[in-house]
């Protein structure tokens, strides 16, 4: 894959300086969609069982990047999360992310589960880490999660930065989905698109490469 701008590659490596880890994150929420067909007069006479200022997290997936180990993953973490406002899912959503109910019924609220992602990047913390997801969603997920469960967001305490922007910033291309732009540096898509720590996964591995890339 060719850089075309070589100028956002090293201000993104400026960004990165004097952190040695880069968490790559990706979250997967409550959901539902219109059956199909429906004009847009019927949609609004439409209830849908999630609204979309009713999304919830129900998993959160992260890759660790080690900067001074040529960008490689060397860490992973992964968990469900309990919804409180519908803690039913649809089956759209069931379908899309492959989670069963099973998985959420069982799984820790908002604020457990961030208190497990601090313990788990305790570590990490101590020689400097950031994070990133594709796209600003996930940072906003996160906020608006905290202020329903009246607790501080996970990663609060990281500097956030946004991968699909440096992704068009540095190829000079049009904005893409993770997937899309994953396949399109020439890398195989691994695992379930939709899920979290799958996506996770695959972003790690696309974030490798731009940094090892010029």
């Amino acid at each position: 894959m060719q850089i075309r701008k070589t100028q956002h590659l090293q201000a993104l490596r400026e960004l990165l300086a004097g952190t040695r880890y880069l968490l790559c994150v990706d979250l997967e929420a409550t959901c539902d969609e219109y059956p199909a067909g429906l004009t847009d007069e019927q949609k609004q006479e439409h209830k849908l069982a999630v609204h979309r200022d009713d999304m919830e997290t129900i998993e959160v997936g992260a890759v660790v990047l080690d900067l001074h180990r040529d960008c490689k993953i060397v860490s992973d973490f992964m968990s469900f999360v309990r919804p409180v406002l519908n803690p039913v899912l649809t089956d759209f959503c069931k379908r899309l992310t492959t989670i069963e109910q099973v998985d959420v019924d069982g799984a820790s609220t908002y604020a457990e589960v961030r208190h497990q992602l601090d313990d788990y990047l305790a570590s990490f913390k101590a020689e400097g880490i950031m994070w990133c997801s594709w796209g600003d969603y996930d940072a906003k997920q996160l906020a608006v999660d905290a202020v329903r469960n009246s607790c501080e967001p996970m990663l609060a305490d990281l500097r956030h930065t946004n991968a699909k922007k440096w992704h068009w910033k540095i190829l000079n291309c049009p904005a893409m989905a993770l997937r899309p732009a994953v396949e399109d540096w020439g890398l195989e898509w691994s695992g379930r698109y939709h899920r979290g720590i799958d996506d996770a996964r695959n972003l790690g591995a696309l974030m490798g490469e731009i940094l090892r890339a010029g």
